[in-house]
């Protein structure tokens, strides 16, 4: 097998868990860090061999064969285009940038290039839920009616929480929608195999004042973007679906769960209960399927690494999402679909609408 070299840009929660992730992928060497402050410092925490302060830099140094994109939103153009230009495969965090446009010209750019690139929506590689789009594909679930559900977190929920994320010059026009939201609708496709049409949504900014400390000192800041959405969706195929995404929802630090109903059999999961898909019957007892290899869709086993009664969860989705990715700069096929620029440009198109439709209050067609 031959190694591939990767770069992890953006030293925050989620760049460390990506490092940390992609340490457990086969043939896989995390050979640089980059980060505007104290980059080797945090290199070597990681312990990761190289720090820079400048992504070009690093680039024209270590040329990797795929850079990790996990920097604020407003950057994301700019760090894939460059890659591009250079010739390296790109992973970007998502939201994949502030809005369609800026999207479109990165999925321009990638196809151009030829590379592969991809988004890390690594809910997807969640064994329960890669089971559950099998199922769906296969017709065992009968047809399907509706997908319900929402993401839920409290991390913002105290007037003093405050990041960058809030305004949305740095992270677009929507914030709760596009951090987690994006999470949620990005799955409810995945499993049910089709996409957004139209959606109807309504926003609120619980907070709309935070209270940030520098120096001593406390400032006002107001807020622009959504601390709660509230989001009704047309699927292409005559699905329903509703959402709420929240990150003053208390005492959630972070639960995903979506809900499908169809005509034959209903299913349930549950981020709290990561390896379980509840199975629901009108005449038989109701099922849950627990994560195990032996009773996994033939599809879905190959994405098992444990044995039944071991836990699998957010650092292991990431390990199988990017082993799926340099699977594919090395030219192998995935059984399991990561997300792609194309999909990334969906999500946005989406986004964006969902945010037409929170100010406008009515329905809003995606295309």
């Amino acid at each position: 097998m031959k190694r591939l070299k990767a770069a992890v840009i953006g030293s925050g929660f989620i760049g460390a868990a990506h490092v940390e992730a992609l340490k457990r992928v086969p043939g896989v060497d995390v050979v640089a860090l980059v980060d505007i402050m104290d980059a080797q410092r945090k290199a070597e925490e990681l312990d990761v061999p190289r720090g820079f302060a400048d992504y070009r830099e690093m680039i024209e140094e270590c040329r990797p064969d795929c850079i990790h994109i996990c920097t604020p939103n407003n950057t994301h153009k700019e760090i894939a285009m460059y890659a591009f230009e250079h010739g390296i495969n790109v992973v970007c965090e998502k939201p994949m940038a502030r809005n369609a446009a800026e999207a479109q010209e990165m999925l321009e750019a990638a196809r151009k290039s030829g590379l592969v690139n991809a988004v890390n929506f690594h809910n997807r590689f969640y064994p329960a839920n890669h089971q559950l789009r099998n199922m769906i594909k296969d017709g065992e679930l009968g047809t399907i009616y509706g997908v319900h559900g929402g993401y839920l977190q409290d991390c913002f929920s105290m007037e003093s929480d405050f990041n960058w994320r809030m305004l949305s010059k740095n992270g677009g026009s929507t914030r709760v929608t596009s951090d987690i939201g994006s999470h949620w609708i990005d799955l409810a496709e995945y499993v049910t195999g089709s996409k957004v049409k139209e959606v109807f949504a309504e926003f609120q900014t619980n907070l709309p004042v935070r209270k940030v400390t520098k120096d001593g000192a406390v400032t006002d800041v107001a807020v622009d973007t959504e601390d709660t959405s509230y989001v009704m969706l047309r699927f292409e195929n005559g699905i329903i679906g509703s959402a709420v995404f929240s990150q003053v929802y208390q005492g959630k630090k972070n639960q995903t769960f979506i809900k499908v109903a169809a005509s034959d059999v209903s299913a349930e999961w549950d981020s709290e209960a990561i390896g379980d898909l509840k199975l629901g019957y009108r005449n038989e007892p109701n099922r849950v399927l627990t994560k195990d290899k032996a009773l996994a869709h033939p599809n879905t086993a190959p994405i098992i690494t444990y044995p039944g009664g071991h836990v699998e969860g957010f650092p292991d989705a990431f390990k199988q999402n990017f082993t799926a990715i340099y699977g594919a700069i090395r030219g192998e096929r995935s059984a399991n679909p990561y997300a792609t620029f194309e999909d990334g440009l969906h999500q946005m198109k989406v986004l964006d609408k969902i945010f037409e439709s929170a100010k406008t209050g009515r329905w809003v067609s995606v295309d």
